[in-house]
């Protein structure tokens, strides 16, 4: 009797380790946000010199913390780059993220987006990556490296052309509907954006938001990959925590849903 229990559980083990050996490790997702391109220096409240503006950890007004929540909760890992992109970083990620890169008033010595540079970037997206443009009003971005690499996509951010100013907290001139049936955008239906740069597209990019006869929000699909533009920062932690937008605005639901479909286009 004995005999037959020890073969018994010898079995099980046998068996459990052929399922353990035939079962693939959990591949996550990441987003990698660009902190190169976009390099702004601050000092902190003990004196030293730090990164700003737009970073995953970034908890106050100007920060992505509450962006890389939805993220995180989505099953995406959120990384920084503060070096130069490559093809080889790139093909560690799924989502890369440029937002904002910086002009001489931001940073005095800007890191500008390189020839070698888009051409990477853009062989990734061919190949399957999804990247995300998120650009500025004029003078807080830099404009001519930025249209280097999203004229390649077919999208063109309008510097000279800046809409939905807005004063004080009269947030209608800032609030843009969302129509029914938007491939991108399924639960929200109003969104801010304050000061926002116009598009300008050639196939194959296609607006997938449109305001007063101006694209707002394009996707381009360019070989296996695509690609998001938006003419302003748009979600970081001011317009995203809850605290100042009237209720009826749905940045967050935005949010929600954006991730939902950048999730969808990853191959």
């Amino acid at each position: 009797m004995n005999k037959i229990i020890y073969l018994f559980i010898a079995a099980i083990y046998f068996i459990a380790g052929e399922v353990h050996s035939q079962t693939k490790p959990v591949q996550y997702k990441t987003i990698l946000l660009d902190g190169y391109f976009n390099h702004e220096m601050t000092k902190d409240s003990n004196g030293y010199i730090i990164q700003t503006h737009y970073l995953w950890n970034e908890t106050t007004n100007g920060g992505f913390s509450f962006l890389g929540n939805i993220f995180n909760s989505s099953g995406i890992k959120t990384a920084l780059l503060t070096e130069p992109v490559t093809a080889e970083k790139l093909k560690q990620v799924d989502i890369y993220f440029i937002v904002d890169p910086d002009c001489p008033k931001e940073n005095p010595v800007p890191n500008y987006i390189m020839p070698e540079q888009a051409n990477a970037i853009y062989n990734w997206v061919q190949a399957g990556g999804v990247l995300m443009l998120f650009s500025n009003d004029s003078g807080n971005v830099e404009f001519s490296h930025l249209n280097q690499l999203a004229e390649k996509f077919g999208i063109h951010f309008n510097e000279h052309h800046t809409r939905n100013k807005v004063k004080d907290d009269n947030f209608i001139t800032g609030t843009i509907n969302i129509p029914k049936g938007n491939k991108i955008f399924i639960s929200a239906k109003n969104i801010f954006i304050k000061d926002i740069c116009t598009l300008d597209l050639k196939q194959p990019a296609e607006a997938v938001l449109t305001d007063n006869g101006e694209n707002i929000i394009a996707i381009s699909k360019i070989g296996k990959g695509v690609v998001f533009a938006i003419g302003d920062p748009w979600l970081y932690n001011e317009y995203l925590d809850g605290k100042k937008l009237p209720k009826e605005i749905e940045n967050h639901k935005a949010a929600e849903d954006l991730v939902t479909w950048l999730l969808k286009q990853i191959k």
